[in-house]
């Protein structure tokens, strides 16, 4: 991630937080403690608001209002919340797709003179937001046709020959990414690594960032992993994961791939018990987080905040956004 923006370092920009890290991180109490700060500092008439924006890959679906811990409105405070539950989970959405409707919402804040609070764990999507996306021409539909009909072990071998540099970063069963890499240089003539190189459509240097990671005791972390399964369970994650199933989607999709659906999923079959589903979601949650605080530690910019404590000081984490 190639943002380096501070607070600061543009002061007529408009102001974006960004609260970051992994899952059952407090992500989102903290967000919503920041926004109701900025109420208070702020103007009274809704012009001055903070809007919480969801930059989760799995909270923008409807179907995951349980399974993906999406706010439910008496836990908003009055707060606006934007981007959550925004997609049907027939619908698969892009981090190009989520950054487009993105940039949309934080302009139209900063247009009421308000200050938009991204809140989410997913790298890739406040990456293309705020870096930009590698332009990547269409894909000639004969050649993704033709290249998604072959058998994973020969797009692989096709990818060893075409894009060598690119078969070697990926495992020889990762059918998607092995597809899409074989598809690019096909279509284009230029191997995936050539257009990543570039990017375009980022929003990092329109804008004062002021950024703070998550990174909690790994103890702490897992604990609320295990909890927050537990907790989904409570509040109806077996029926929302029956009524999925009902719909009778691609599996391929990322809302039936989200955590809990296969494992909740397998027990509605009948092929495990509720303890072993339960058991598994929560292992995939602490998997999930772990991979993620592993991404948040290491790939944003090193003048994003770290904060590496559950107790978050919002008027010294966020010190000059509450004093604009």
């Amino acid at each position: 991630m190639n943002t380096v923006h501070s607070p600061g370092d543009a002061a007529s920009l408009p102001p974006l937080a960004l609260i970051a890290g992994p899952t059952a991180s407090g992500k989102s109490d903290l967000a919503l403690r920041l926004a109701l700060a900025l109420d208070k500092a702020g103007p009274s008439t809704a012009s001055g608001r903070a809007v919480i924006v969801n930059a989760d890959s799995a909270q923008v679906y409807a179907d995951l209002q349980v399974l993906s811990a999406r706010p439910a409105p008496d836990e908003m405070a009055g707060i606006e919340h934007r981007l959550f539950g925004a997609w049907d989970g027939a619908s698969a959405c892009s981090a190009a797709d989520w950054a487009a409707a993105a940039k949309e919402v934080i302009a139209e804040v900063h247009g009421a003179g308000g200050v938009p609070i991204l809140v989410g764990g997913t790298g890739l999507y406040l990456r293309t937001l705020l870096d930009g996306i590698a332009p990547v021409p269409e894909i000639d539909p004969e050649v993704r046709k033709t290249v998604r009909a072959l058998p994973v072990p020969e797009a692989h071998a096709a990818l060893v020959r075409e894009d060598p540099q690119r078969a070697a970063m990926l495992a020889p069963a990762d059918a998607a990414r092995i597809s899409r890499a074989l598809e690019v240089v096909r279509s284009t003539g230029r191997a995936l690594a050539e257009w990543q190189q570039e990017r375009a459509g980022g929003i990092g240097d329109r804008v004062t960032l002021h950024a703070a990671i998550l990174l909690p005791d790994r103890d702490w972390l897992y604990e609320r992993c295990d909890q927050r399964f537990a907790a989904m369970l409570a509040r109806g994650a077996i029926g929302e994961v029956e009524a999925l199933l009902a719909r009778g989607l691609d599996p391929a999709l990322p809302a039936m791939r989200a955590i809990g659906v296969s494992e909740l999923g397998a027990f509605l079959r009948g092929d495990c018990s509720l303890d072993h589903a339960c058991a598994a979601g929560a292992q995939a949650t602490r998997n999930y987080a772990k991979r993620q605080y592993t991404w948040f530690r290491r790939q944003p910019p090193p003048e994003w905040s770290r904060i590496e404590t559950s107790d978050v000081d919002i008027d010294a984490q966020f010190e000059t956004l509450l004093q604009q």
